[in-house]
């Protein structure tokens, strides 16, 4: 498959510029094959959009590009079949391995009208090339050994980063730090590994006599390495994803305002009925540096209205997949049976209370909340805005803290890689129990090269055919 020259549409739809990449033996053939110079093309031919090659004149030579060197740029025109000139374009040549793939690639910058593109992808196509598949770009790239499987997916992190940090995180990790960091603890794993393979084959030029003790204390710092890098996973996902925050409260405490009010226009239906929203709204607000992904609710109370109750079940099924949580409480109503219920669900979580229609006749005083759940307290409207900016200012202060921020510390923000390291850790710590029970050095092999093998996968240098085949599968075409 790696044989075939490959081609695709490297840029966004409906800007001025459109990007056609190929990859591959054949890439500037097939280029080639649809390109003219101007001077080739002659100015007459120009004026009336039609060229056509007769006796008269120089055949075109297909293997112009061949005779170019690598990183030029070349400006002419895209012929179609029928000797029409579909396009004036430029045209940027990468000989392999010093290209995105490590294979001959050609790049077309053509206007970027999204019919013309397409037709410029049709005649590559009819000429040699075969329509790339998502993400088979980078895969040549990770195949060609350009890069590791972490860096391929940090090119789709950066593709799709919402904000700063996400960002941050697919700069670091395309560099190369998190692999690199990994690949560091493999790499001593395996020195050790191979030290005990040697002494139990010579035995009298390896000596085993303080080896499980050295080891000992070895594996347990790069346990301890490898738990911080668990430790601050979910805030580094929340930063990077979005923080997944709920709304929650009884109906018609000014829920769905509140969303309109965070993502500035009218989002939800808001009436002055009790159980308007019914189903789950959600939405993607930017505040600072942090995405919050917004998810209005049903109000929670006792209904005997079958669809409300289904709204109710699943409000609460997202209030336990929350990152955060806003609760909102109407001041101008004294706490009732519904409010005690809600703040039940909520002891274990992280959020903060919204003292809403704050400017109203006030009938709950913060105290009274504080009493039953230790968060923090805003006198909130969503009618005047006040509270809004002290709100704004809490949440960036409860996820950037400097815990994980912009800086060299290495984190972990893919559950893939997360999944990776919790089972190398454990296959890590089962070495250190069997060090304790005083077993023999030879059974230290098997969960060190477990361990092994699971950071592997973070890399690609030990993951299936299948997982890489997934992991490209998510990316976008083009790329």
């Amino acid at each position: 498959m790696q044989q075939d020259t490959i081609v695709g549409i490297a840029s966004g739809m409906g800007g001025g510029i459109g990007i056609i990449r190929i990859s591959g033996e054949n890439a500037f053939l097939v280029a080639g094959e649809i390109f003219r110079t101007r001077k080739f093309v002659g100015i007459d031919d120009i004026k009336n959009r039609n060229f056509e090659e007769t006796e008269s004149k120089k055949k075109w030579d297909t293997g112009f590009f061949l005779k170019k060197e690598s990183h030029t740029i070349h400006y002419g025109y895209i012929i179609e079949d029928n000797g029409s000139i579909l396009d004036e374009v430029i045209v940027l040549l990468m000989r392999g391995p010093k290209s995105y793939t490590c294979e001959d690639v050609v790049e077309i910058d053509s206007h970027g009208g999204a019919y013309l593109i397409q037709k410029i992808l049709q005649l590559l196509i009819h000429h040699g090339a075969r329509l790339a598949e998502p993400g088979e770009f980078t895969k040549r790239a990770f195949l060609n050994g350009r890069i590791d499987l972490s860096q391929a997916e940090a090119v789709m992190k950066m593709i799709s980063s919402k904000n700063e940090f996400a960002l941050e995180s697919a700069v670091n990790q395309l560099e190369g730090r998190v692999s690199g960091f990994i690949e560091n603890i493999r790499q001593e794993i395996l020195h050790h590994m191979g030290y005990i393979e040697a002494a139990l084959d010579d035995p009298e030029h390896y000596d085993l006599g303080n080896f499980s003790e050295g080891l000992y204390e070895i594996l347990q710092e790069k346990i301890s390495s490898l738990k911080e890098l668990l430790n601050c996973f979910e805030n580094g996902r929340m930063k990077s994803e979005g923080i997944n925050t709920v709304i929650v409260g009884k109906p018609n405490v000014g829920k769905s305002s509140l969303m309109n009010l965070l993502l500035d226009t009218e989002r939800a239906i808001v009436t002055n009925i009790a159980g308007t929203t019914r189903d789950i709204l959600e939405e993607t607000v930017q505040i600072g540096n942090l995405n919050l992904n917004l998810i209005d609710t049903a109000g929670i109370h006792e209904t005997g209205d079958i669809v409300e109750s289904l709204g109710v079940e699943k409000a609460k099924e997202y209030l336990n997949q929350a990152d955060f949580i806003l609760f909102v409480v109407d001041v101008s109503k004294p706490l009732e049976v519904a409010d005690d219920k809600i703040i039940s669900l909520l002891s274990d979580k992280k959020g903060v209370v919204l003292l809403n229609k704050s400017d109203l006749s006030i009938c709950i005083e913060e105290e009274e909340i504080k009493n039953k759940l230790e968060w923090e307290c805003i006198s909130f409207s969503n009618k005047t805005g006040d509270g809004l900016k002290k709100l704004e200012e809490y949440i960036t202060s409860s996820f950037l803290k400097g815990d994980i921020s912009f800086n060299d510390q290495i984190y972990l923000t893919s559950i893939r890689h997360r999944e990776a390291v919790e089972n190398a850790v454990k296959s890590l710590e089962q070495v250190l129990l069997t060090i304790d029970n005083g077993m023999p050095e030879d059974l230290y092999i098997i969960d060190m090269m477990d361990a092994y093998q699971k950071l592997g996968l973070i890399n690609g240098e030990t993951a299936s055919e299948d997982l890489v085949n997934k992991i490209f599968s998510d990316f976008c075409m083009g790329k």
